[in-house]
């Protein structure tokens, strides 16, 4: 193996790599310490929640010191998904799968050995595979970066066989740094995957769990349907994912979202591979803006505008439900979370992890897992608190930001309602379900509780304050207190515990939560209908041309469109409206690459959209140079501009400069000689910025006019803008 020799590379050279080739002024929490552990060539093991920012933890160092990064990813479409990123970008990567032609490789591998790839993707089995050796001896590795680091450990979520072997990294190049990169992982899975790497001494970096732009929310799955489609009508066009459990389920909701007039489609894994490859094109390049899928799409999918995640099912664990909702909002822009949940679910599940074939303890974990799923759902508590916990984060507030804290439950003395439900169990003998107990507390007339004789117990009807949707909500926070829990070997009926008969026979009291009142809801309703503000509105109209560019913009140059530029760059647009090249490299997201490639096309629909807006009447921020700026290039003079404008000429001038200073083409030796402007920026150090004109006026003891010293400021100004590119 060749040695690897570095050049001295620091943080600053981070920093202007995220600048030029990302368009980030600041690196996020962590990423930075992250990068140094790098630079310092020590093993890393990375947990930061999706859309944390992960990959420029490890792409970053790639571009900033020699030698290729090899990074292991576990599907075909992330890898093709992050190179086309990069590529955009202008940033020289690449991947090799088995989906490339022998000539397509060989054509990357020449690419590598003269060192013109810095960052090559490969999946785990070709990483390990005995062809890929040869290649992987011959290269200057700079790091090796292992994403879905999870799937290493078997008390992961997501296990994988095939990562285990990626224990040779450490043993065959053992002075080459390898992060390990995961979304979701407990202690014990940490310390699992930090063992199965063989990392040495690694610095472990744990980001905060919390996504505080993702809006979470838990719904009983009664009438799911009915409330998807009210969803989707609340967010016409957006980018979301659909869940589901079954494949039948996948196909057969979105026939019925479709023939309401909402663009979906379906995906799952018996589809054949160019229908799956099709749907997920669509949805990357924001042709079909629902996907209703099982829970393998989105994996490999960097989209960063998906605006909403709904699971029709239950999750099997929180570790897989966090990672899946993640998957929305990583632009940092909000996001939603709908989860619907019901006892089926949960049924369902565990039938399926008792007919696997997994040892008894993966089973046994996988069922824990699931019943604290279960739990989560259905309890009447912060969303955020209950998750981040889970991970262990501290969190001692209420996110404020999910359904039960947006609409605190009502909490009463439910000790009464407990002793009916638990009584009505003990006269049913214990052999009843939840479905079956319920019916019985609301005095259903349904064949199978009069075949039974639960309809001749004490109990019957005594329940029939409360609605069906109701007792559900009561019975899941009994199974959550601990007062009845479910025996799974006996079809799962419902069984008194201890601390159940302490509240049937020793009246312990016990408090519980009920869904918020019809009126309450229809309060909350009219709170979201209020009608958006002046400038809210004009935001939107302007991001909604903005995005219907990028879509052009993307088919035209065969990318997805949000490899143009995120949603989080495109709000930014349409609130600071940038009108020229320098106000545009102030947007986040926008690096030199984007902004030689796009920048003038979207300045322009910009420039369009304020020169349209004025002449309706709005006043736009911005505008007033812009219009100056335009009736200067028609050759209008300073004194007609002035007049038209209903301005000063000086106004005229300031306007000129302004524009000129942001990169616009002025004669500027109309107003200031060459010499003047000399002496003006030979003097600036001695002031303070923002310059006043009065003061550099009365220094230079009024021999130079205000319009020579306004340009050579503009000059100076115009000159460190360019340095700084």
């Amino acid at each position: 193996m060749p040695v690897l020799i570095l050049r001295t590379v620091t943080l600053d050279h981070a920093k202007i790599a995220l600048k030029k080739v990302f368009g980030y002024d600041t690196f996020r929490p962590l990423q930075a310490e992250i990068i140094q552990a790098v630079y310092d060539r020590r093993d890393v093991l990375v947990l930061m929640p999706t859309g944390g920012g992960k990959s420029i933890c490890f792409q970053v160092p790639a571009l900033t010191q020699e030698g290729t990064a090899v990074v292991v990813s576990p599907l075909l479409a992330l890898m093709k998904d992050q190179v086309e990123g990069l590529l955009a970008n202008g940033a020289p990567a690449a991947f090799i799968n088995s989906m490339q032609t022998p000539n397509q490789t060989r054509d990357v591998e020449d690419d590598l050995l003269a060192g013109r790839i810095k960052l090559l993707y490969v999946s785990p089995e070709k990483l390990v595979s005995q062809g890929f050796q040869p290649l992987l001896r011959r290269l200057k590795i700079s790091l090796f970066a292992i994403d879905e680091a999870h799937c290493i450990s078997a008390w992961g979520h997501d296990f994988r066989p095939e990562y285990t072997q990626l224990k040779f990294l450490k043993e065959q190049f053992p002075d080459v740094p390898v992060l390990a990169l995961t979304a979701t992982a407990d202690k014990l899975t940490r310390k699992d995957i930090a063992a199965q790497l063989q990392l040495q001494d690694p610095a472990v970096f744990i980001a905060s769990f919390d996504r505080p732009n993702i809006s979470m929310a838990v719904r009983p799955g009664q009438k799911r349907f009915e409330q998807i489609a009210d969803f989707l009508k609340k967010h016409p066009g957006q980018s979301g994912i659909i869940f589901c459990l079954g494949r039948r389920t996948c196909a057969d909701l979105s026939e019925k979202l479709n023939a309401r007039g909402f663009k979906t489609a379906f995906y799952h894994a018996e589809m054949g591979s160019q229908e799956r490859n099709r749907v997920q094109e669509d949805f990357i390049n924001d042709r079909v803006p629902v996907i209703c899928a099982t829970i393998a799409f989105g994996m490999g999918i960097d989209k960063s505008n998906v605006r909403f995640i709904i699971h029709y099912n239950l999750p099997r664990n929180l570790e897989g439900y966090y990672q899946e909702l993640g998957r929305a909002g990583r632009d940092g822009l909000p996001a939603k979370a709908l989860l619907f949940f019901s006892y089926q679910d949960v049924m369902n599940y565990r039938q399926m992890i008792e007919d696997g074939d997994a040892a008894q303890e993966q089973k046994d974990l996988k069922i824990a897992k699931l019943n604290r799923m279960y739990q989560f759902a259905e309890a009447p508590v912060c969303r955020r608190k209950t998750v981040l916990h889970y991970f262990g984060e501290v969190y001692d507030r209420n996110c404020g930001n999910c359904d039960v804290c947006l609409n605190p439950p009502r909490q009463f003395d439910g000790t009464t309602a407990a002793q009916k439900a638990l009584s009505a169990l003990v006269r049913m003998e214990e052999k009843a379900g939840m479905h079956m107990l319920i019916d019985v507390l609301r005095g259903s007339q349904r064949r199978e509780v009069l075949q039974q004789g639960f309809h001749q117990i004490k109990t019957y009807g005594a329940g029939r304050e409360y609605s069906f949707e109701e007792w559900q909500f009561l019975l899941s926070q009994m199974l959550h207190h601990g007062l009845i829990e479910i025996a799974y070997d006996e079809d799962s009926c419902l069984k008194l515990t201890e601390a159940g008969q302490a509240v049937l026979y020793n009246k312990q009291a016990v408090r519980l939560a009920l869904p918020p009142k019809p009126e309450e809801k229809a309060a909350e309703k009219a709170a979201t209908l209020r009608p958006p503000s002046r400038t809210q509105t004009l935001r939107d109209a302007l991001f909604e041309r903005l995005a219907a560019l990028r879509r052009k913009t993307g088919q035209q140059q065969g990318i997805p469109p949000y490899l143009v530029f995120s949603d989080a760059t495109l709000e930014e647009m349409a609130q600071k409206r940038p009108l020229t090249d320098a106000d545009m490299l102030y947007i986040s997201g926008v690096g030199e690459r984007k902004l030689q490639l796009y920048g003038n096309a979207f300045i322009e629909e910009i420039r369009r959209f304020v020169r349209e807006k004025t002449s309706e009447g709005h006043s736009i921020p911005g505008n007033t140079y812009l219009l100056t700026w335009d009736l200067f290039r028609e050759g209008r003079p300073l004194e007609e501009i002035a007049r038209m404008r209903a301005i000063s000429p000086v106004t005229v001038l300031s306007h000129l400069a302004a524009m000129y200073e942001r990169g616009e083409q002025v004669d500027i030796s109309r107003w200031a000689s060459p010499e003047a402007i000399d002496l003006v920026q030979g003097a600036l150090p001695l002031f303070e910025e923002p310059y006043q004109l009065k003061d550099i006026y009365e220094h230079f003891e009024q021999r130079l006019s205000y319009e020579s010293i306004r340009f050579a400021i503009a000059d100076a100004q115009r000159k460190k803008w360019l340095r700084q590119r």
